[in-house]
């Protein structure tokens, strides 16, 4: 498939609209878990992504306490250097090894980091990370500008080719950009949090940081496949079951936005699903989208939103069907 690429920030990688999301092919027993993966359906999916056309993915540390990237080590075992895709990661969630079913906590120290980076280069079997990204705001007292200068030095040093932030607001970026130049944002961005739209996506644009943004689909409630029977059926190893816009009133709503698109979808000869991924594509100064999957037939769900082009007729219909859904503007 062809997608073509655009460049992420002032990186010189050029990426493809779609990114593989590797947080729920980490499995089950964490505290944010999806609930339980098989690796082989996990690695199955990725190759798929990457079959058709996908050249980057984003995992993180704490996905799976560790074997996220080890899944995706393995997704990658015998692929030759130069038909690798990028490999995002991320750092500053530390997780309790006496306890996995406790919430990580937000670490910026620049020890702390460092060791992270290590094992994150041990168990993706790499030398050097193509982007890596402080994953929240540190809680822990360290100030942004020690833990985003520490980021800096790892890449000054070579052990990433680029450094970014995940999570973090308006008045954080300008914070960092004062330390030094920001290479991406990872915001979450979807038409229920549409907030990033109005904020940090145009400060972005104007500073030539790129955009990748996370949960497009908000981790399954745009599929156009979910429904309330599945909402209910989410086990307590899935975080989703204590998310409220899987809940009550919420989640009623959510779904009405997705069936909403479904005309839009019937148009263009495509999924509910890739629909509502488009939608985050459309803004100008966002880079690229993180999609999820645990298995290849879910890839082949949303991978048409990488050609997807919806035109001003589409994204009035849309708009109108967000409102009162969610916040932030409802149209790029």
């Amino acid at each position: 498939m062809d997608l073509r690429k655009r460049e992420l920030g002032e990186t010189g990688m050029e990426i493809t609209p779609l990114g593989f999301g590797a947080w729920a092919v980490g499995g089950a027993g964490w505290a944010f878990s999806w609930g339980s993966q098989d690796d082989e359906r996990s690695i199955a999916a990725i190759r798929r992504a990457l079959d058709l056309g996908i050249n980057w993915i984003d995992t993180a540390a704490v996905y799976g306490l560790g074997h996220s990237e080890e899944v995706v080590a393995r997704a990658l075992e015998g692929i030759p250097d130069a038909d690798r895709p990028f490999v995002f990661t991320k750092c500053g969630l530390v997780w309790d090894e006496s306890d996995h079913t406790k919430e990580p906590s937000e670490v910026g120290r620049p020890e702390s980091i460092r060791r992270e980076i290590e094992a994150s280069l041990r168990r993706l079997q790499m030398e050097r990370i193509d982007l890596y990204q402080m994953h929240w705001p540190a809680e822990d007292g360290t100030p942004l500008e020690d833990y985003w200068g520490c980021l800096l030095d790892l890449q000054r040093e070579g052990k990433v080719r680029a450094v970014g932030l995940s999570n973090h607001g308006l008045i954080q970026l300008e914070a960092a950009e004062r330390v030094g130049h920001i290479d991406s944002l990872q915001p979450p961005f979807s038409l229920i949090k549409r907030q990033a739209g109005a904020d940090v996506v145009p400060w972005c644009r104007q500073n030539r940081t790129g955009v990748i943004v996370y949960s497009p689909m908000q981790a399954g409630l745009l599929t156009g496949t979910f429904s309330l029977d599945r909402a209910a059926s989410l086990g307590p190893g899935d975080w989703r079951s204590r998310d409220p816009e899987f809940q009550g009133d919420r989640l009623a709503r959510n779904l009405r936005l997705a069936e909403a698109l479904r005309p839009v979808a019937a148009r263009h000869g495509q999924s509910v699903a890739a629909v509502a991924v488009a939608w985050t594509l459309a803004w100008p100064g966002v880079t690229g989208a993180i999609v999820g999957a645990r298995s290849p037939e879910q890839v082949a769900g949303w991978i048409g939103a990488g050609q997807l082009q919806l035109g001003a007729d589409d994204l009035d219909e849309i708009a109108a069907a967000a409102k009162g859904v969610g916040d932030g503007p409802t149209r790029p």
